[in-house]
Protein backbone atom coordinates (compact mmCIF):
# COMPACT_ATOMS: atom_id res chain seq x y z
CA UNK A 1 0.00 0.00 0.00
CA UNK A 2 2.85 2.28 -0.15
CA UNK A 3 2.33 5.46 -1.82
CA UNK A 4 -1.25 5.04 -2.44
CA UNK A 5 -3.34 7.67 -2.76
CA UNK A 6 -5.84 7.87 0.70
CA UNK A 7 -8.64 10.31 0.61
CA UNK A 8 -10.69 10.01 4.38
CA UNK A 9 -14.16 11.09 4.06
CA UNK A 10 -14.74 12.52 7.89
CA UNK A 11 -12.39 14.05 10.32
CA UNK A 12 -13.85 12.41 14.05
CA UNK A 13 -12.10 10.05 15.89
CA UNK A 14 -11.82 7.21 13.12
CA UNK A 15 -10.84 9.14 10.67
CA UNK A 16 -8.23 11.11 11.98
CA UNK A 17 -6.67 7.76 13.48
CA UNK A 18 -6.96 6.12 9.76
CA UNK A 19 -5.03 9.69 8.74
CA UNK A 20 -2.00 9.05 11.33
CA UNK A 21 -2.35 5.03 10.89
CA UNK A 22 -2.03 5.61 7.11
CA UNK A 23 0.45 8.59 7.12
CA UNK A 24 2.97 6.32 9.53
CA UNK A 25 2.59 3.82 6.21
CA UNK A 26 4.18 6.21 4.07
CA UNK A 27 0.78 6.58 2.28
CA UNK A 28 -0.47 10.42 0.56
CA UNK A 29 -3.22 11.36 2.61
CA UNK A 30 -5.94 14.00 2.26
CA UNK A 31 -9.01 14.53 5.10
CA UNK A 32 -11.59 15.95 3.97
CA UNK A 33 -14.39 16.67 6.11
CA UNK A 34 -18.08 18.24 5.38
CA UNK A 35 -18.03 20.20 8.73
CA UNK A 36 -15.64 22.00 11.11
CA UNK A 37 -13.02 19.66 12.47
CA UNK A 38 -12.87 19.57 16.11
CA UNK A 39 -9.57 21.71 17.40
CA UNK A 40 -8.16 18.46 19.24
CA UNK A 41 -8.38 16.45 16.07
CA UNK A 42 -6.56 19.27 14.06
CA UNK A 43 -4.03 19.54 16.18
CA UNK A 44 -3.32 15.42 15.61
CA UNK A 45 -3.44 16.42 11.89
CA UNK A 46 -1.31 19.47 11.83
CA UNK A 47 0.99 17.43 14.34
CA UNK A 48 1.70 14.55 11.93
CA UNK A 49 1.70 16.77 8.70
CA UNK A 50 -1.10 15.50 7.16
CA UNK A 51 -3.27 17.48 4.40
CA UNK A 52 -6.82 18.20 5.48
CA UNK A 53 -9.75 20.72 4.36
CA UNK A 54 -13.13 21.09 6.21
CA UNK A 55 -16.52 23.07 5.71
CA UNK A 56 -16.70 21.21 2.67
CA UNK A 57 -15.91 18.63 0.10
CA UNK A 58 -13.60 19.24 -2.87
CA UNK A 59 -15.06 16.51 -5.45
CA UNK A 60 -11.95 16.40 -7.59
CA UNK A 61 -9.75 15.65 -5.19
CA UNK A 62 -11.66 12.88 -3.83
CA UNK A 63 -12.71 11.68 -6.78
CA UNK A 64 -9.12 10.60 -7.43
CA UNK A 65 -8.41 9.23 -4.91
CA UNK A 66 -7.12 5.00 -4.90
CA UNK A 67 -8.76 4.28 -1.66
CA UNK A 68 -11.14 5.74 0.21
CA UNK A 69 -12.00 4.95 3.94
CA UNK A 70 -15.53 6.51 5.21
CA UNK A 71 -16.44 7.88 8.52
CA UNK A 72 -18.95 5.00 9.70
CA UNK A 73 -21.50 8.01 10.45
CA UNK A 74 -21.73 9.22 6.54
CA UNK A 75 -25.06 7.00 4.94
CA UNK A 76 -24.60 5.36 1.56
CA UNK A 77 -27.83 7.89 0.33
CA UNK A 78 -24.95 11.13 0.79
CA UNK A 79 -24.54 12.14 -2.59
CA UNK A 80 -20.65 12.40 -2.49
CA UNK A 81 -20.55 8.36 -1.97
CA UNK A 82 -23.32 7.74 -4.73
CA UNK A 83 -20.20 9.58 -7.21
CA UNK A 84 -17.72 7.67 -5.42
CA UNK A 85 -19.62 4.47 -6.14
CA UNK A 86 -20.27 5.77 -9.99
CA UNK A 87 -16.36 5.96 -10.28
CA UNK A 88 -15.77 1.99 -8.97
CA UNK A 89 -13.46 3.66 -6.13
CA UNK A 90 -13.22 1.35 -3.45
CA UNK A 91 -14.46 2.12 -0.12
CA UNK A 92 -13.77 0.79 3.82
CA UNK A 93 -14.15 1.38 6.96
CA UNK A 94 -11.01 2.37 8.79
CA UNK A 95 -11.60 -0.60 11.10
CA UNK A 96 -10.79 -2.82 7.54
CA UNK A 97 -7.87 -0.51 6.68
CA UNK A 98 -6.65 -0.81 10.28
CA UNK A 99 -6.99 -4.35 9.90
CA UNK A 100 -4.26 -5.50 8.08
CA UNK A 101 -2.08 -3.40 9.59
CA UNK A 102 -2.28 -6.35 12.85
CA UNK A 103 -1.11 -9.64 13.82
CA UNK A 104 -2.94 -9.19 17.45
CA UNK A 105 -5.97 -11.41 18.41
CA UNK A 106 -8.73 -9.91 17.67
CA UNK A 107 -11.67 -10.12 20.37
CA UNK A 108 -15.18 -8.33 18.40
CA UNK A 109 -18.29 -7.27 20.22
CA UNK A 110 -21.25 -6.32 18.46
CA UNK A 111 -25.44 -6.10 18.92
CA UNK A 112 -28.21 -3.46 19.74
CA UNK A 113 -27.08 -3.37 23.10
CA UNK A 114 -24.41 -3.94 25.92
CA UNK A 115 -21.52 -3.85 23.63
CA UNK A 116 -19.51 -1.24 25.45
CA UNK A 117 -20.49 -2.61 28.48
CA UNK A 118 -19.43 -6.07 27.59
CA UNK A 119 -16.10 -4.91 25.46
CA UNK A 120 -15.10 -3.12 29.10
CA UNK A 121 -16.00 -5.84 31.26
CA UNK A 122 -13.54 -8.62 29.26
CA UNK A 123 -10.94 -5.50 28.63
CA UNK A 124 -10.98 -5.22 32.62
CA UNK A 125 -10.79 -9.00 33.06
CA UNK A 126 -7.86 -9.44 30.50
CA UNK A 127 -6.28 -6.11 31.74
CA UNK A 128 -6.25 -7.60 35.32
CA UNK A 129 -4.85 -10.64 34.40
CA UNK A 130 -1.79 -9.21 32.97
CA UNK A 131 -2.74 -9.48 29.22
CA UNK A 132 -1.58 -6.43 27.29
CA UNK A 133 -5.09 -4.96 25.77
CA UNK A 134 -6.48 -2.11 23.74
CA UNK A 135 -9.87 -1.34 24.28
CA UNK A 136 -10.85 0.85 20.66
CA UNK A 137 -13.48 0.88 17.66
CA UNK A 138 -16.69 2.69 18.51
CA UNK A 139 -15.38 2.90 21.92
CA UNK A 140 -12.47 5.13 23.04
CA UNK A 141 -10.00 5.19 20.12
CA UNK A 142 -10.63 4.23 16.92
CA UNK A 143 -8.76 0.91 16.00
CA UNK A 144 -6.59 2.61 13.62
CA UNK A 145 -5.59 5.11 16.10
CA UNK A 146 -5.05 1.92 18.45
CA UNK A 147 -2.83 0.50 16.06
CA UNK A 148 -0.66 3.39 14.94
CA UNK A 149 0.06 3.62 18.49
CA UNK A 150 0.24 0.41 20.43
CA UNK A 151 1.39 -3.06 20.25
CA UNK A 152 -0.99 -5.30 22.65
CA UNK A 153 -1.94 -8.97 22.68
CA UNK A 154 -4.83 -8.81 22.04
CA UNK A 155 -7.65 -5.95 20.52
CA UNK A 156 -11.05 -5.86 22.58
CA UNK A 157 -13.17 -3.87 19.74
CA UNK A 158 -16.48 -2.39 20.05
CA UNK A 159 -17.89 -2.54 16.58
CA UNK A 160 -21.29 -0.67 15.30
CA UNK A 161 -23.14 -2.09 12.31
CA UNK A 162 -22.47 1.09 10.64
CA UNK A 163 -18.81 -0.09 9.95
CA UNK A 164 -19.39 -3.43 9.69
CA UNK A 165 -21.04 -2.31 6.65
CA UNK A 166 -17.74 -1.18 5.27
CA UNK A 167 -15.57 -4.18 6.51
CA UNK A 168 -14.56 -6.87 3.83
CA UNK A 169 -11.42 -9.03 4.98
CA UNK A 170 -11.47 -8.10 9.26
CA UNK A 171 -11.70 -11.33 10.76
CA UNK A 172 -12.80 -11.88 14.71
CA UNK A 173 -10.79 -14.66 16.59
CA UNK A 174 -13.98 -14.27 19.16
CA UNK A 175 -16.79 -12.64 18.27
CA UNK A 176 -19.87 -11.65 20.53
CA UNK A 177 -23.01 -10.75 19.74
CA UNK A 178 -25.19 -9.61 22.53
CA UNK A 179 -28.32 -9.18 21.13
CA UNK A 180 -30.66 -8.08 17.91
CA UNK A 181 -33.53 -5.33 18.28
CA UNK A 182 -34.66 -3.00 15.76
CA UNK A 183 -32.16 -0.31 15.85
CA UNK A 184 -30.82 2.67 13.04
CA UNK A 185 -33.40 1.41 10.84
CA UNK A 186 -33.15 4.82 8.93
CA UNK A 187 -30.28 3.76 7.49
CA UNK A 188 -31.53 0.48 6.68
CA UNK A 189 -34.43 1.47 4.36
CA UNK A 190 -36.72 0.78 7.37
CA UNK A 191 -36.19 -3.05 6.76
CA UNK A 192 -35.39 -4.57 9.86
CA UNK A 193 -33.21 -7.91 8.09
CA UNK A 194 -31.17 -5.76 6.41
CA UNK A 195 -29.87 -4.40 9.36
CA UNK A 196 -29.81 -8.13 10.94
CA UNK A 197 -27.70 -9.04 7.95
CA UNK A 198 -25.22 -5.86 9.03
CA UNK A 199 -25.26 -7.66 12.43
CA UNK A 200 -24.13 -10.89 10.86
CA UNK A 201 -21.28 -9.62 8.95
CA UNK A 202 -19.35 -9.96 12.13
CA UNK A 203 -18.77 -13.77 11.42
CA UNK A 204 -17.68 -13.31 8.09
CA UNK A 205 -14.08 -14.51 7.06
CA UNK A 206 -14.44 -16.49 10.87
CA UNK A 207 -13.14 -20.37 10.78
CA UNK A 208 -13.82 -23.47 12.48
CA UNK A 209 -10.83 -22.72 14.97
CA UNK A 210 -13.17 -19.16 16.11
CA UNK A 211 -15.79 -19.11 18.27
CA UNK A 212 -19.06 -16.88 18.23
CA UNK A 213 -20.75 -15.91 21.67
CA UNK A 214 -24.37 -15.20 21.58
CA UNK A 215 -27.41 -14.38 23.57
CA UNK A 216 -29.30 -17.72 23.44
CA UNK A 217 -32.68 -15.56 24.47
CA UNK A 218 -32.50 -13.55 21.30
CA UNK A 219 -35.10 -15.13 19.07
CA UNK A 220 -33.88 -12.91 16.06
CA UNK A 221 -30.27 -14.18 16.56
CA UNK A 222 -31.82 -17.85 16.70
CA UNK A 223 -33.62 -17.95 13.94
CA UNK A 224 -30.80 -16.20 11.82
CA UNK A 225 -27.82 -19.04 12.99
CA UNK A 226 -30.46 -21.43 12.12
CA UNK A 227 -30.94 -19.95 8.30
CA UNK A 228 -27.25 -19.81 7.91
CA UNK A 229 -24.17 -22.32 7.93
CA UNK A 230 -21.02 -21.54 9.61
CA UNK A 231 -17.94 -23.40 10.58
CA UNK A 232 -17.47 -21.29 13.76
CA UNK A 233 -17.74 -22.60 17.02
CA UNK A 234 -20.84 -21.77 18.45
CA UNK A 235 -21.03 -20.50 22.32
CA UNK A 236 -24.35 -19.83 23.81
CA UNK A 237 -25.27 -17.96 27.06
CA UNK A 238 -28.62 -17.83 28.57
CA UNK A 239 -30.64 -16.49 31.38
CA UNK A 240 -33.99 -19.05 31.01
CA UNK A 241 -32.27 -22.17 29.86
CA UNK A 242 -29.53 -24.50 31.61
CA UNK A 243 -26.32 -25.36 28.64
CA UNK A 244 -24.54 -27.63 27.98
CA UNK A 245 -21.59 -25.42 26.45
CA UNK A 246 -21.56 -21.85 27.11
CA UNK A 247 -23.13 -20.07 29.94
CA UNK A 248 -26.27 -19.91 31.98
CA UNK A 249 -28.67 -18.51 34.90
CA UNK A 250 -29.94 -20.82 37.38
CA UNK A 251 -31.22 -20.63 40.94
CA UNK A 252 -29.48 -16.92 40.97
CA UNK A 253 -26.04 -18.61 39.95
CA UNK A 254 -24.09 -17.43 37.16
CA UNK A 255 -22.64 -21.34 35.59
CA UNK A 256 -20.11 -21.30 33.28
CA UNK A 257 -19.39 -25.18 31.85
CA UNK A 258 -16.85 -26.87 30.11
CA UNK A 259 -12.85 -26.57 30.54
CA UNK A 260 -12.85 -24.79 34.10
CA UNK A 261 -16.07 -24.64 34.93
CA UNK A 262 -16.91 -22.27 37.67
CA UNK A 263 -20.15 -20.15 39.20
CA UNK A 264 -20.86 -17.48 41.09
CA UNK A 265 -23.65 -15.74 42.94
CA UNK A 266 -25.81 -12.90 41.39
CA UNK A 267 -25.35 -10.82 44.57
CA UNK A 268 -21.65 -11.34 43.63
CA UNK A 269 -21.80 -9.40 40.41
CA UNK A 270 -20.67 -5.74 40.51
CA UNK A 271 -22.91 -4.70 37.77
CA UNK A 272 -26.93 -5.22 38.61
CA UNK A 273 -30.03 -5.99 36.31
CA UNK A 274 -30.72 -8.64 33.71
CA UNK A 275 -28.86 -6.70 30.98
CA UNK A 276 -25.96 -6.70 32.86
CA UNK A 277 -26.11 -10.70 34.15
CA UNK A 278 -25.75 -11.15 30.31
CA UNK A 279 -23.09 -9.00 30.02
CA UNK A 280 -21.45 -10.30 32.40
CA UNK A 281 -22.03 -14.55 31.20
CA UNK A 282 -20.61 -13.06 27.61
CA UNK A 283 -17.38 -11.25 29.50
CA UNK A 284 -16.73 -14.21 30.86
CA UNK A 285 -17.22 -16.78 28.41
CA UNK A 286 -15.31 -14.47 26.11
CA UNK A 287 -12.16 -14.53 28.61
CA UNK A 288 -12.31 -17.88 29.34
CA UNK A 289 -11.34 -18.77 25.79
CA UNK A 290 -8.39 -16.70 26.21
CA UNK A 291 -7.56 -19.24 28.59
CA UNK A 292 -7.84 -16.50 31.67
CA UNK A 293 -8.07 -18.25 35.35
CA UNK A 294 -11.46 -18.72 36.51
CA UNK A 295 -10.19 -17.14 40.00
CA UNK A 296 -9.20 -13.59 38.08
CA UNK A 297 -12.77 -14.01 35.92
CA UNK A 298 -14.57 -14.01 39.16
CA UNK A 299 -13.14 -11.38 40.92
CA UNK A 300 -13.06 -9.00 37.98
CA UNK A 301 -16.83 -9.59 37.81
CA UNK A 302 -17.17 -8.28 41.32
CA UNK A 303 -14.77 -5.14 41.39
CA UNK A 304 -15.88 -3.82 37.91
CA UNK A 305 -17.11 -0.24 37.71
CA UNK A 306 -19.75 0.62 35.29
CA UNK A 307 -18.92 3.00 32.06
CA UNK A 308 -20.36 6.63 32.21
CA UNK A 309 -23.81 7.36 30.73
CA UNK A 310 -24.88 3.90 31.02
CA UNK A 311 -27.37 3.55 34.18
CA UNK A 312 -24.66 5.63 35.86
CA UNK A 313 -26.00 6.97 39.43
CA UNK A 314 -24.92 10.79 39.10
CA UNK A 315 -26.28 11.93 42.56
CA UNK A 316 -28.72 11.25 45.43
CA UNK A 317 -30.53 14.49 46.88
CA UNK A 318 -32.80 14.68 49.12
CA UNK A 319 -33.86 10.53 49.05
CA UNK A 320 -33.80 11.27 45.28
CA UNK A 321 -31.45 9.16 43.24
CA UNK A 322 -30.56 10.92 39.60
CA UNK A 323 -29.69 8.31 36.90
CA UNK A 324 -27.50 8.66 33.63
CA UNK A 325 -28.52 6.42 31.28
CA UNK A 326 -28.12 8.79 28.14
CA UNK A 327 -26.23 6.03 25.99
CA UNK A 328 -29.28 4.44 26.21
CA UNK A 329 -30.33 5.25 22.24
CA UNK A 330 -32.93 2.68 21.58
CA UNK A 331 -36.24 1.07 22.76
CA UNK A 332 -34.97 -1.93 23.76
CA UNK A 333 -32.07 -0.68 26.12
CA UNK A 334 -34.12 1.87 27.79
CA UNK A 335 -36.57 -0.90 28.36
CA UNK A 336 -33.61 -2.87 30.64
CA UNK A 337 -33.16 0.77 32.35
CA UNK A 338 -36.82 1.40 33.08
CA UNK A 339 -36.92 -2.72 34.11
CA UNK A 340 -34.23 -2.11 36.49
CA UNK A 341 -35.66 0.63 38.67
CA UNK A 342 -37.50 -0.55 41.39
CA UNK A 343 -38.99 3.06 42.56
CA UNK A 344 -41.28 5.28 41.19
CA UNK A 345 -39.49 7.06 38.17
CA UNK A 346 -39.69 10.53 36.91
CA UNK A 347 -38.19 9.85 32.61
CA UNK A 348 -36.83 11.95 30.89
CA UNK A 349 -36.78 10.84 27.45
CA UNK A 350 -36.46 11.99 23.69
CA UNK A 351 -34.09 13.19 20.87
CA UNK A 352 -33.40 12.10 17.37
CA UNK A 353 -35.63 9.26 16.62
CA UNK A 354 -34.88 6.60 14.69
CA UNK A 355 -38.62 5.40 13.83
CA UNK A 356 -39.21 4.05 17.39
CA UNK A 357 -42.25 1.48 18.65
CA UNK A 358 -42.76 2.96 22.07
CA UNK A 359 -45.57 0.09 22.41
CA UNK A 360 -43.40 -2.02 23.69
CA UNK A 361 -42.30 0.80 26.74
CA UNK A 362 -46.24 1.00 27.46
CA UNK A 363 -46.34 -1.62 30.01
CA UNK A 364 -43.64 -0.83 32.40
CA UNK A 365 -44.28 2.84 31.99
CA UNK A 366 -47.49 2.24 33.13
CA UNK A 367 -46.72 0.40 35.91
CA UNK A 368 -43.50 2.34 36.65
CA UNK A 369 -43.15 5.95 35.29
CA UNK A 370 -45.11 8.79 37.46
CA UNK A 371 -43.90 11.49 34.95
CA UNK A 372 -42.64 12.15 31.68
CA UNK A 373 -40.75 14.79 30.39
CA UNK A 374 -39.85 14.77 26.75
CA UNK A 375 -36.40 16.04 25.98
CA UNK A 376 -36.15 17.14 22.01
CA UNK A 377 -37.01 19.58 19.24
CA UNK A 378 -39.75 17.34 18.08
CA UNK A 379 -41.59 15.53 21.14
CA UNK A 380 -44.97 14.68 19.16
CA UNK A 381 -44.04 10.70 18.61
CA UNK A 382 -43.83 10.11 22.54
CA UNK A 383 -46.08 12.46 23.67
CA UNK A 384 -48.73 10.51 21.37
CA UNK A 385 -47.64 7.04 22.09
CA UNK A 386 -47.82 7.95 26.25
CA UNK A 387 -50.96 9.64 26.09
CA UNK A 388 -53.04 8.11 28.82
CA UNK A 389 -50.61 5.92 30.00
CA UNK A 390 -48.63 8.30 32.05
CA UNK A 391 -50.66 10.81 33.43
CA UNK A 392 -48.30 14.06 33.56
CA UNK A 393 -46.55 14.42 30.19
CA UNK A 394 -43.79 17.99 29.61
CA UNK A 395 -42.30 19.01 27.06
CA UNK A 396 -38.38 21.12 27.06
CA UNK A 397 -35.88 21.44 24.57
CA UNK A 398 -33.35 22.44 27.84
CA UNK A 399 -31.72 19.83 29.82
CA UNK A 400 -31.38 22.35 32.53
CA UNK A 401 -35.48 22.80 32.84
CA UNK A 402 -35.53 18.97 32.27
CA UNK A 403 -33.61 18.26 35.33
CA UNK A 404 -34.91 21.15 37.77
CA UNK A 405 -39.21 19.96 36.82
CA UNK A 406 -37.86 16.71 37.48
CA UNK A 407 -36.73 17.71 40.82
CA UNK A 408 -39.79 19.21 41.72
CA UNK A 409 -41.65 16.28 40.14
CA UNK A 410 -40.04 13.80 42.22
CA UNK A 411 -40.22 12.70 46.52
CA UNK A 412 -38.05 10.99 48.97
CA UNK A 413 -37.74 7.29 47.25
CA UNK A 414 -38.24 8.51 43.79
CA UNK A 415 -35.65 8.25 41.16
CA UNK A 416 -35.18 10.38 38.00
CA UNK A 417 -33.86 8.47 35.09
CA UNK A 418 -32.63 10.02 31.78
CA UNK A 419 -32.85 7.44 29.30
CA UNK A 420 -33.62 9.23 26.26
CA UNK A 421 -34.06 5.69 24.10
CA UNK A 422 -33.24 8.16 20.89
CA UNK A 423 -30.29 9.41 19.52
CA UNK A 424 -28.98 12.85 20.59
CA UNK A 425 -28.60 14.66 17.53
CA UNK A 426 -31.04 17.07 17.47
CA UNK A 427 -29.55 18.97 21.15
CA UNK A 428 -26.70 17.41 21.71
CA UNK A 429 -23.13 16.69 20.08
CA UNK A 430 -23.53 12.85 20.86
CA UNK A 431 -24.59 10.99 23.97
CA UNK A 432 -21.98 11.66 26.07
CA UNK A 433 -22.55 15.37 25.87
CA UNK A 434 -25.87 14.78 26.90
CA UNK A 435 -24.88 12.42 29.69
CA UNK A 436 -22.33 15.30 30.82
CA UNK A 437 -24.68 18.02 30.50
CA UNK A 438 -27.38 15.67 32.66
CA UNK A 439 -24.69 15.80 35.43
CA UNK A 440 -23.95 19.06 35.56
CA UNK A 441 -27.35 20.42 36.00
CA UNK A 442 -27.88 17.41 38.36
CA UNK A 443 -25.03 19.13 40.59
CA UNK A 444 -26.35 22.59 39.99
CA UNK A 445 -29.79 21.46 41.95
Amino acid sequence: MKNKNIVILGAGESGTGAAVLASRRDMRVFVSDNGPIAQHYKATLERENISFEENGHTHQRILGADLIIKSPGIPDKAALIKKVKEKNIDIVDEMEFAFSFTEAKIIAITGSNGKSTTASLIAHILEKSGKKVSLAGNIGQSFAMAVATEKPDIFVLEVSSFQLDYLFSFKADIAVLTNITPDHLDRYDHQFQKYVDSKFRILQNMTATDHLIYCADDQTIINELNKRTTAVQLLPFSLKTSLKSGAYLQDNKLIFTGKNTFTMTLEELALQGRHNVYNSLAAGLATKLIDIRKENIKQCLSDFENIPHRLELAATIHGIDFINDSKATNINSTWYALESVNKPIIWIVGGLDKGNDYSKLTQLASEKVKAIICLGIDNQHIAESFSGVVEEIYETQSMKDAVNWSYKLANDGETVLLSPACASFDLFDNYEDRGNKFKKAVKEL
